[in-house]
C-alpha cells in the first residue's frame, strides 16, 4: 500500500497483536529514569551497534545461499535428462552411421547408447516430428518458474515470511523431484516438470531477500552479488552428479535428495529476517535477532536502542514523535505488487527493472544453449560454462561499491551485446566459427555480470514491505525472457547473436533510466522510500 507522506504507517494493515518492547514492561530495557529509548532504523542500528557483515552474518548468508545450488539443481537437471544421447546401428540393413540423425533409419535397425533409460528422448522417441516436446517440457518448467516467483514473492513478504517461504519451497521441490523420476509418460512428466518450475520459481527469490536483508548498508551489495557463485557452483556439481547417475530417472532423485538434507541440516539454523518481524509489527522478535546478532559479532547493543521503521525514526529524530512508556500494538506494514503500481516512483523503477530482467535473461539463456552446441563433451561443456562465470562475478562485487549499480548494470550489458552483434558477423566454419565462439563465451561473461548485480539491484530500488512482490515480479519477466530464448536459438545462422545483441543494447538504455542506490538507505515501508527520495 501507498501511505501519504508524513501519515503514520502503522494505522495501515492488520493487527497482529505483538506488543512493542518498551523499558516498563521488558526487562534489562530500562535506559535509566525517566529517560526515552533511542528509535533507530534497522540500518543504523547494524552500522552502530551489531556489525554490518560480522560471524552471524557471514554464518547465515553462507547456509542460506546453499539453497541456489538447490536451484541450479532443479532448473539445469533438464540439460542431462532431457538429452538426445548417441545411437547405433545394429541391424546392418537400412542403417547408416553417417547419417546426422535417426529419423530416415528403418525402425529397428539402430539403438540408443545407453539403453531407452538413459534420457526422456530415448524414453519416449523425442526425435524427428516429436523432437519440440523437448522444447516444451523447458518452456512450461520457466513458465512454472514466473507464476512461482510472484506467488512466492507475495508470500514472503506477507504471511509466511522470507524462511517460511523458503521451506515451503524446497518441500515442494524435494516431493516433486523425486515423484518426476516416476512419470509413467510424456504428459505426466511434463505436468510434474511444470509444479516443479513452480516451487522453483521461489527458492532464489527467498534465498536472496534472507540472506541479505541482515547484512548492513555497506556490505549488502558484495554480500548479494556473491550469493551467485552458489548457483554457479551447484551448476559444477551436477554436472559431476549426472555423470554418476547416467539414467534420467536416477538422476531426478539424485537432485532432489540435496533439498531433503538441506531442510534437515540447514534450515534448523536460519533466522527469520529482522526486516520482515519489524514490518510485521513483531517488534519482541525482531529485537532478539538483532541481539543476537550484535552478541555473536561482539558488539554491545545498549539497553535503550530499538528498532523502528524508516519514517518513525526520522519523526523520532525530528522531535515530531513523543515515547511513552507503555505497551503499544504494533500494527503489520504490508503491502503487494498495487502499492508499487499506485506510487510514481516505484512504478517506474518497477517497469525499468521487468525489462531489463527480460533481455538480459534472453541474452544468458540463449548464449547458454548456443555453448552447449559447440558438440563437445557435454558434462565438461556445461562444467567449463559454470566455471567461467565466476570470473565475471568477481569483477562485478569488486567494480560495485567503486562504480555504483548504475553504470555496471548499463557497461555489462553493453559489453556483451558488443561481442553479441560481433558474432552474428561471423560465419561458422573455420577461423570465424572459433570467433564466433569466443563471441559467445564473452557475451555470456558480460551477461553473468548483469545477472549478478541486477538481484541485489533490484532488491535495493524497493522497500522492504513490497521488495520481495518486486523482487518476484522482475523474477517472473526473466523466466519470460528464458521461455522466449530457446525459439530464438532454434533460428540457428548469426541472427540469434543480433537479437541477443539487440537485447542488451536495450537492457543498456533501459539501466540509464534506474537511480544509483549505491550507499542509499534500504528502506522498509513505502512512506520511508517516498520521503526519502523526496528529501
Amino acid at each position: 500500500m501507498v501511505n501519504s507522506p508524513g501519515s503514520n504507517p502503522i494505522s495501515h494493515g492488520s493487527s497482529l497483536g505483538a506488543p512493542l518492547l518498551v523499558p516498563s514492561k521488558e526487562p534489562g530495557w530500562d535506559s535509566g529514569p525517566g529517560s526515552e529509548p533511542q528509535k533507530v532504523c534497522i540500518d543504523d542500528m547494524f552500522q552502530n551497534y551489531c556489525g554490518e557483515f560480522g560471524y552471524w552474518q557471514l554464518k547465515h548468508f553462507v547456509l542460506t545461499s546453499l539453497a541456489w545450488a538447490l536451484e541450479a539443481f532443479h532448473t539445469m537437471v533438464m540439460i542431462f535428462a532431457d538429452r538426445e544421447p548417441g545411437w547405433r546401428c545394429v541391424g546392418g540393413l537400412g542403417c547408416d552411421e553417417k547419417e546426422s540423425n535417426v529419423c530416415g533409419l528403418e525402425p529397428g535397425s539402430w539403438e540408443w547408447e545407453g539403453g531407452p533409460g538413459s534420457s526422456t528422448v530415448a524414453q519416449w522417441g523425442l526425435v524427428c516430428g516429436q523432437k519440440y516436446k523437448v522444447g516444451l517440457v523447458q518452456a512450461l518448467f520457466f513458465g512454472g518458474c514466473m507464476i512461482g516467483a510472484g506467488v512466492f514473492g507475495h508470500l514472503s513478504d506477507s504471511k509466511l515470511g522470507r524462511k517460511g517461504s523458503l521451506t515451503a519451497v524446497c518441500i515442494l521441490n524435494a516431493i516433486f523431484g523425486c515423484l518426476t523420476s516416476l512419470a509413467p509418460d510424456y504428459p505426466t512428466y511434463l505436468l510434474l516438470r511444470f509444479v516443479t518450475g513452480f516451487s522453483t520459481g521461489g527458492v532464489g527469490l527467498c534465498s536472496f531477500v534472507l540472506a541479505t536483508e541482515p547484512v548492513g548498508p555497506t556490505k549488502r551489495g558484495v554480500a548479494g552479488m556473491s550469493t551467485f557463485y552458489f548457483f554457479s557452483t551447484g551448476i559444477a556439481l551436477l554436472s559431476g552428479i549426472a555423470y554418476i547417475f547416467p539414467s534420467w530417472r536416477a538422476l531426478y532423485v539424485a537432485s532432489s535428495v540435496p533439498s531433503i538434507l538441506f531442510l534437515v541440516l540447514v534450515v534448523p539454523f536460519i533466522s527469520e529476517s529482522p526486516r520482515w518481524y519489524l514490518v510485521r509489527g513483531k517488534m519482541n522478535e525482531a529485537m532478539k535477532i538483532m541481539r543476537t546478532i550484535a552478541n555473536a559479532n561482539g558488539h554491545h547493543l545498549p539497553d535503550g536502542v530499538i528498532l523502528a521503521l524508516d519514517d518513525e525514526a526520522n519523526d523520532a529524530s525530528n522531535g515530531n514523535q513523543t515515547w511513552q512508556a507503555a505497551t503499544v500494538e504494533k500494527e503489520a506494514i504490508s503491502g503487494s505488487i498495487v502499492d508499487v503500481i499506485r506510487s510514481p516512483i516505484t512504478r517506474i523503477r518497477l517497469f525499468l527493472a521487468v525489462g531489463i530482467n527480460f533481455t538480459c535473461s534472453v541474452v544468458y539463456y540463449g548464449l547458454s544453449l548456443n555453448v552447449v552446441n559447440l558438440e563437445t563433451n557435454l558434462y565438461l561443456t556445461v562444467l567449463l560454462n559454470a566455471v567461467a562465470e565466476m570470473p565475471a562475478f568477481t569483477i562485478t562485487a569488486v567494480l560495485l561499491d567503486k562504480f555504483g549499480r548504475k553504470p555496471l548494470a548499463i557497461g555489462t550489458q553493453w559489453f556483451s551485446a558488443i561481442f553479441c552483434f560481433m558474432g552474428s558477423l561471423m560465419g561458422n566454419v573455420g577461423i570465424s566459427k572459433v570467433i564466433r565462439m569466443c563471441c559467445g563465451l564473452l557475451g555470456i561473461f558480460g551477461m553473468a555480470g548483469t545477472y549478478n548485480l541486477l538481484f541485489i539491484y533490484t532488491a535495493e530500488l524497493f522497500p522492504t514491505v513490497v521488495r520481495n512482490a518486486a523482487l518476484g515480479c522482475a523474477t517472473q519477466a526473466a523466466q519470460m525472457g528464458a521461455i522466449l530464448a530457446p525459439f530464438v536459438v532454434v533460428l540457428g545462422g548469426g541472427f540469434p547473436f543480433l537479437v541477443f545483441g539487440v537485447c542488451g543494447l536495450i537492457g543498456g538504455m533501459l539501466a540509464y533510466y534506474l537511480p544509483e542506490t549505491l550507499n542509499k538507505p534500504l528502506y522498509d515501508t513505502m512512506t520511508g522510500l517516498e520521503e526519502g527520495e523526496l528529501a
